[in-house]
C-alpha cells in the first residue's frame, strides 16, 4: 500500500510542478469556454474514458462538459474488442461528426501513449474542424509512436511510465498510474478555469449533490440548459 501511495504521489507532485505553465494555458482555455457559453468535450479509449465520465454530470462537475463516449471504445462493451478497435484507423471521425462540436469549444484527448488511431484521429478531427484542442497524455511514449503531445494546441505531459504500471510483482507489474494523473490533470483544469471565470464576472454551472438541500433543483436547471448540446445528458 505504500509503496503504491508513493509511487502516485510522487507523480502528481511532479505534474504540479513541471507541467503548471501548460495546465494555467489549459485553464484559460475552460474559462474561455465558459464566457462563451460553449462546451469542454473530453474523449478517451479504454480506460481513458474514465476521466470523461469523471467530469460529466457529477456533484463539484461543470455541466458544460461533454463526454464523447462510444461503446466500441469502452470496456463494458468488449474490453478485448475495445482494445483492437481504438487502434483501426477511420472510426474516430464518425464519433466526433456524432457530437456537434462548435469552433468555440475545447476538445481534450487522453491517451496515455497517445499512439493508437482513434485518439490521434479524435484530436485531428477537432483541430480541422477550428476546435481549440488539449491533449493528455505521456512523453514516455515519444519515442515509440506517440504524437499527442506535438499535435495539441494544448499539451500536458501526464509523465506516466512507459508500460503504465509501477509495482513489481515477480517477473510483471501491476499499478497503473495513468488514472490517477488524467484525473488530476483535467479536474484542476477544469476548478481553475471555473475559478477563473467567476473572476471575469461570469458564473460556471456548476452541479451539485442531489442528496443536498437545492441540489436537485439546481441540476435540473442545468439540464434544462444543455439539454440537446451534451449528448449523454
Amino acid at each position: 500500500m505504500t509503496e503504491y501511495l508513493d509511487r502516485i504521489t510522487a507523480l502528481l507532485r511532479r505534474i504540479e510542478a513541471e507541467e503548471a505553465p501548460a495546465m494555467d494555458r489549459a485553464s484559460d482555455a475552460v474559462a474561455d469556454v465558459i464566457c462563451r457559453d460553449a462546451l469542454v468535450h473530453v474523449f478517451g479509449c479504454g480506460h481513458s474514458h474514465l476521466a470523461a465520465l469523471d467530469t460529466f454530470y457529477r456533484a463539484g462537475g461543470l455541466a458544460c462538459v461533454s463526454p464523447v463516449l462510444d461503446e466500441d471504445l469502452m470496456l463494458h462493451g468488449g474490453a478485448a474488442k475495445s482494445s483492437r478497435m481504438e487502434k483501426m484507423p477511420g472510426i474516430a471521425k464518425e464519433v466526433f461528426r456524432r457530437h456537434e462540436v462548435k469552433a468555440g469549444d475545447l476538445f481534450a484527448v487522453i491517451s496515455a501513449s497517445g499512439k493508437n488511431a482513434a485518439p490521434v484521429e479524435m484530436l485531428r478531427a477537432a483541430k480541422a474542424a477550428g476546435v481549440k484542442t488539449l491533449a493528455i497524455s505521456s512523453s514516455a511514449y515519444t519515442a515509440h509512436g506517440g504524437v499527442l503531445l506535438a499535435e495539441a494546441d494544448i499539451p500536458v505531459d501526464c509523465k506516466v511510465p512507459h508500460g503504465d504500471a509501477v509495482i513489481e510483482v515477480g517477473e510483471a507489474k501491476m499499478g497503473g498510474l495513468s488514472t490517477y494523473a488524467s484525473l488530476f490533470i483535467l479536474n484542476s483544469i477544469l476548478i481553475d478555469g471555473a475559478k477563473k471565470a467567476l473572476a471575469r464576472g461570469v458564473t460556471p454551472p456548476i452541479y451539485a449533490s442531489g442528496n443536498v438541500e437545492g441540489g436537485t433543483a439546481r441540476n435540473i436547471a442545468l439540464e434544462k440548459r444543455y439539454f440537446g448540446r451534451v449528448k449523454r445528458l
